[in-house]
């Protein structure tokens, strides 16, 4: 069993240029509680399914689990999911600091005009270097989870 640790920030400048690789990702739900969440994805070409624990008090930790499916299961899945898809692009950028790459969420449907920036750390202290296109920190914030977005998507928020 594994440990996320990852660190979420706001999008506030251009980052499309510097991105080496960008995916369109669709997911569904099948429990979308905070103290365990279960997601099917298709990711480019792939099926996923995952599992969520709840986040630690700083909401920089939390329990993953996740497991290659096939995409034709996927799809049967998300007959059944929670009501709301999450529609996204993924782009990965490397970082000035050689070691971590961001992962950039660039949101579509629902949640059009949202962009969220994550980054996964070996540790909860581990250092990184912060590119000039990143906003406001939002780890720990429910509401830019994407089990969150599918019940309150962005639209909603203004």
């Amino acid at each position: 069993m594994a440990q996320e640790i990852e660190r979420k920030f706001l999008v506030k400048g251009d980052f499309k240029e510097i991105a080496f690789k960008a995916t369109r990702i669709t997911q569904g739900y099948l429990n979308s509680s905070p103290e365990r969440t279960v997601r099917v994805r298709i990711k480019g070409d792939k099926g996923y399914m995952t599992v969520k624990g709840m986040g630690n008090g700083s909401g920089l930790s939390r329990f993953e689990w996740e497991k290659e499916i096939p995409v034709e299961d996927v799809k049967a899945m998300l007959e059944l999911a929670e009501p709301g898809v999450i529609d996204k692009v993924r782009y990965l950028v490397k970082n000035t600091d050689g070691v971590h790459t961001w992962e950039v969420d660039e949101f579509h449907g629902d949640n059009e005009g949202l962009i969220v920036a994550e980054v996964e750390l070996g540790d909860e202290n581990e250092t990184f270097d912060k590119p000039e296109w990143l906003g406001e920190e939002v780890t720990g914030d429910i509401r830019y989870y994407n089990s969150m977005l599918m019940k309150n998507p962005y639209k909603n928020w203004k």
